[in-house]
């Protein structure tokens, strides 16, 4: 991984635009406790909401700014979702939109994807009621894993800080026989 000083001089810094000097500042690149959890819970929620390669990242970078996450956490996070993953996301987010009052149908995807349909059909049916029920769905199913991530990743930190701990005291036990 790239330095801070490093990430000062890359011209892709540029690409945040006001917010380039503020996401080098070291608060958000430490891993600590508190970062590291939500830097899984904002690269989730991105990573699941904004299904856009490249967006993703920059989206969950910003995302960290607020809450003082952890931006290498939350980037990394983004990967989960992935060319393997999305189309599962997209057919578990119509039936969760759909309890909202939306008709959006899963079968017209598969459909329209085996016959290889134009891109002005695909249009179409985002414009029905697919595309609020898709949304919404993509929204809870991020929230969710982001709740799930954060809660996942506090419990994994705390095992991780135990288990130094006890082999610290397990070597001072030994070091005194």
């Amino acid at each position: 991984m790239p330095s801070r000083d490093q990430m000062a001089e890359s011209r892709w810094i540029r690409v945040f635009g006001p917010f380039g000097p503020r996401i080098l500042h070291s608060e958000y690149w430490r891993f600590t406790r508190r970062s590291v959890p939500r830097g899984v819970a904002m690269g989730l929620f991105v990573g699941v909401f904004f299904l856009i390669p490249g967006v993703q990242i920059i989206g969950a970078a910003l995302f960290c700014l607020p809450v003082r996450g952890n931006i290498p956490i939350a980037a990394g996070m983004t990967f989960l979702t992935n060319p393997f993953t999305t189309p599962f996301l997209i057919l578990a987010s119509l039936p969760i939109g759909n309890l909202f009052g939306f008709h959006a149908d899963g079968s017209a995807i598969t459909s329209m994807y085996e016959r290889s349909a134009p891109l002005s059909e695909w249009l179409a049916w985002l414009a029905s009621d697919a595309a609020p029920a898709l949304v919404i769905g993509l929204f809870i199913i991020a929230l969710a894993s982001a709740l799930v991530g954060w809660l996942i990743s506090i419990f994994v930190w705390r095992w991780w800080v135990a288990r130094k701990w006890r082999r610290r005291a397990a070597r001072m036990v030994a070091l005194d026989d």
